[in-house]
Formats: structure tokens, sequence, C-alpha cells
């Protein structure tokens, strides 16, 4: 015989009518209640009627996930946007939602998906993995009133929208320091992107923490075009740089590579620190330097936040910081054991 909403009520010691509420997520039910249902209904095996449910209350019971333009190979191969997509659907499976990802190579096609996506009520609410100066999603989903959460920092509109985010000025600062303690003064700061925000966060703070140590800035060594690989060497000459902050571990990998390729061995020559600690960290020696930013509580708790909105649970924009940890390994040499 199939589980019924009376064998879960029976049970969790609740009545049906919870049971139904705590399906819905309905914001009557309290969270301690919530958890001991859905753990019942676990146990039990029992799955809810989502069409039936669907039909009456017009929803989809579904979120679309949103992955920026999917269009270099680094970002293509990018650890991070796989681990969210891993949190958001557990997070959502605990609110019986499924979870829809939109992708494309350029923001045009993008927006084509994600306007389909709404429009044919395929799923109730967005969460953006990312946050691009000139992102013509995030307008869309802001001047329609779509509930969407943002994972990472708006460029407009920070009071009203919801964002979750770690603290990438302070991820940067806290980088740079790092090497500052172990004896490092020329330091520059390597990106693959120039358009997302946590790529202006972590600069300033890399520039926060050189000025505060009376050290000189330099400009963010940019790789764009092909010509940025080849001019590389030049700047590590000219800067006599001994240390590097990379905007990510898969990009540091990359680096890595192009300074061993320029003669120059990581750490003894050139020490290096990065940012996510995902897989690319420990892949290959010397395992990397990084600083571990949460993803699946990023993931996490920007599902929740998107349930609250489709739930009408909260109106107002509202910003959660998602705490980091940095991890010791092996891309950075301690220069005052040194001298």
């Amino acid at each position: 015989m199939s589980i019924t909403v009376k064998d879960v009520a029976k049970k969790a010691g609740v009545a049906t009518s919870t049971v139904s509420r705590v399906i819905n997520d309905h914001p009557s039910i309290s969270e301690e209640t919530k958890k001991k249902v859905r753990k019942v209904m676990k146990d039990l095996g029992y799955v809810p009627n989502v069409t039936a449910r669907n039909l009456g209350k017009q929803i989809a019971s579904a979120i679309g996930v949103i992955l920026p333009p999917l269009d270099s190979k680094e970002r293509l191969g990018n650890p991070f946007y796989l681990e969210t997509i891993e949190a958001v659907n557990e997070e959502a499976s605990t609110y019986q939602m499924s979870v829809a990802v939109a992708s494309a190579p350029d923001f045009e096609t993008l927006l084509e998906n994600v306007k389909r996506m709404h429009l044919q009520k395929q799923v109730d609410g967005f969460i953006l993995t990312y946050s691009d100066n000139h992102d013509p999603v995030i307008a869309y989903l802001y001047d329609n009133k779509i509930p969407f959460t943002l994972i990472g920092q708006p460029y407009q509109n920070e009071s009203e929208i919801v964002f979750v985010d770690n603290d990438n000025q302070l991820l940067g600062k806290q980088a740079t320091e790092y090497l500052i303690a172990r004896g490092h003064k020329d330091i520059l700061f390597a990106t693959n992107t120039t358009r997302e925000n946590l790529y202006f966060e972590r600069y300033f703070g890399y520039q926060k923490a050189l000025m505060m140590a009376n050290l000189t800035t330099q400009p963010a060594v940019k790789f764009e075009t092909p010509e940025d690989y080849v001019v590389f060497e030049d700047i590590l000459k000219d800067t006599q740089a001994t240390a590097l902050v990379v905007i990510d571990d898969l990009f540091a990998m990359r680096i890595m590579q192009l300074a061993q390729i320029y003669g120059k061995k990581i750490p003894d020559d050139l020490s290096l620190i990065s940012f996510n600690n995902s897989i690319f960290s420990t892949l290959v020696h010397p395992y990397i330097t990084s600083l571990d930013i949460d993803v699946a509580r990023l993931g996490k708790m920007a599902t929740q936040k998107l349930m609250e909105q489709i739930n009408q649970q909260i109106t107002d924009g509202i910003k959660v910081i998602v705490p980091h940890q940095l991890i010791q390994r092996e891309t950075v040499l301690d220069l005052t054991k040194l001298s």
C-alpha cells in the first residue's frame, strides 16, 4: 500500500492539516515541526502528489539555477557551479522542489532561456550563481518582480535584492595579509575575469592590505587575450614579484603552469594563494593554499532565501554573509624563515 498523509501525521504525532502545511512550507508551521514531519516523510518514503498540488496552487514546484555564460573553458570547467547546483538541489529537496538549470554561451541566449522558463511557468523563482556588471538577466528578473536570489553582490538595488555572498573584500585582504606576514612585499593580483563583482571586491581587498602595510599596490594582471599570457613574463621581471593572489583555484592552476614555463618554481621563486578551495587545489603538486568560501552553505542559504520569497515571507532586500576559512597548503613560501 502507498503511504498517505494520514500515515505521516500518525507517525509524526500531528494533524493531517499540519502535514499538508509542511508540504506547502506554510509560514504558520514552526521550523522544528517542519523538520520533524519532513524526517517522517523521508523515513516512510512518502512522496507528495506534486502534480495535483501544483494544479491547485498554479505553481511549478521548481527552482531555476542560472549559470553565467559558459564562454570559456575555465568557466565551463569551474567546479563552483556544479557544487552550487548540488547544494541547491539538496536543499530544494527538503521543500519538495525540483531544480532546472539555465545555461547558454552568451547573455542574449541566456536571457531568452530564462524568459521562456518564466513565461511557461517551468519554475517558481531563480537563483543566479554570478554577479555581472552588465547582466540583462538580473534586470529582467528585477523589473518583472520575479522571485530570485543572487549568489554574489548586486551592482544596483542592493537594498531591494536578496543576495547571499562571502565578504569578498575581506577575502582579498586576508589572502594578501597572509603573504605579507610571510615576508612578501612585491605581490601581484591575477585574474581572468573583470566583469564579476567578486573580482572588484577581492582586488580592493588586495589593495587595502598592501596600503595598510605601506607596500606598493600593482594594477591587476588581467588575462583576457592571448597576448596577456605572453607579457606575463615581462610583468614578473619588471615588478620582481615574489607572490600572487589569484582569483580562484582553477585559474591558479593555469598560472602555476605558465609561471613554470617562464622558469619560475612554485613556491621557491613565486608563491601563490587563491580562493574557493575546490577540487583543483589538490589535483597537482604543490597543493594550492586557498580560502574556502563554503560553496555548500552559499547554495543552501540562497535556496532558503528564495523559498522565503516564493512563500511571501520576506519583501525587502537582505544580505546574508557566509564565512570563509583559510586552508594552508604548499604554494606559499615563508620568506621570514629564510633570513
